[in-house]
């Protein structure tokens, strides 16, 4: 078992999920605030001891960089308050679909913010559904990529879904779609998209069972969701029952909550690693919380146990 005291930390950027981890855990949320001057410059403070403890900074990195900067800011404030262990909790790793160079002169951004991590003194690293498994590999310290198929399949197997198809908005989320359909024992559908520059769709086809069928679309993110509502229009164009969408991470930036709305789909269940916007039209949302899947691993980690128990699908499918 653990000697050191542990405590969770929660940035701004994911101060909802952070707390329901820590009351879940049974823990109160640690006193951290971050003071900000004119000029738009910031800075994590603790405002209690964390000599010696192991500390769990909670916080998801999308755009803008500032929620990565502010991890970055909290790790190294940690690291100079003398904590035993800092490990960072990113429900969402931001960049990640930087995760090679796919043209010549451009960055590999996932790979950069690896380094910055570890560079801020970053111990451990804990994050759900990255966009690309490889990214593990980037790092030079301990990774533990645990999937939201732990909170995914009970409430899908909820749904008594009949003539279920598990479908890919694209080549890239195959292997993930079949995960899912080889667990649910349903047939596949994988779409195959060409874009015309970045978060536009041209064309798209699909190949599987369709007619007659409730469809599930599965993918890690929906940013613009341009992908995701015109492979629904496409399902229902090609006779399905139904079609649903199982997102991760709700990126939804730009256009996203507007065309989810007028969309096809019937229902979009997305976890809490990132908040939904509260301006917008979320009744087709459902939410699904990663707390206790993540205070679960917390214990794990800080106990020195396995988490591999977390994973609903084997290591050959996850």
């Amino acid at each position: 078992m653990a000697i050191h005291k542990l405590k969770i930390f929660a940035c701004t950027g994911s101060e909802a999920v952070a707390a329901k981890i820590a009351k879940s855990y049974g823990v109160e949320l640690g006193d951290l605030t971050v003071s900000r001057f004119s000029d738009g410059e910031f800075q994590p403070a603790f405002n209690e001891s964390i000599r010696g403890c192991t500390v769990f900074i909670v916080q998801s990195t999308p755009p803008p960089a500032e929620n990565l900067m502010e991890l970055l800011l909290t790790i190294d404030a940690a690291r100079r308050a003398s904590a035993h262990m800092v490990v960072a909790v990113m429900p969402y790793f931001g960049w990640a679909r930087q995760d090679r160079k796919d043209r010549p002169r451009v960055p590999i951004g996932a790979k950069l913010v690896a380094n910055l991590l570890s560079a801020a003194g970053c111990d451990r690293v804990i994050t759900i559904d990255l966009h690309a498994d490889q990214i593990q590999g980037f790092f030079d310290i301990p990774v533990d990529h645990v999937y939201a198929s732990k909170v995914f399949v009970p409430y899908i197997k909820n749904m008594h879904l009949e003539n279920l198809s598990v479908a890919t908005p694209d080549i890239g989320g195959a292997k993930r779609a079949n995960s899912y359909a080889s667990y649910l024992e349903a047939p596949l559908v994988i779409c195959h998209k060409h874009r015309e520059r970045p978060n536009v769709v041209g064309t798209m086809t699909a190949i599987g069972e369709v007619k007659g069928r409730d469809i599930l679309i599965f993918d890690d993110m929906v940013d613009t969701a341009g992908t995701l509502t015109k492979a629904a229009g496409m399902f229902m164009e090609m006779g399905a029952a139904s079609v649903r969408a199982v997102i991760t991470h709700p990126v939804l930036s730009g256009p996203a909550y507007e065309r989810i709305a007028e969309s096809a789909l019937t229902e979009v269940i997305v976890t809490d690693t990132l908040p939904l916007r509260t301006d917008k039209d979320t009744s087709k949302f459902t939410v699904l919380s990663v707390a206790d899947m993540l205070a679960d691993v917390i214990e794990r980690v800080h106990n020195y146990r396995e988490i591999s128990s977390q994973f609903v699908f084997g290591k050959k499918n996850a």
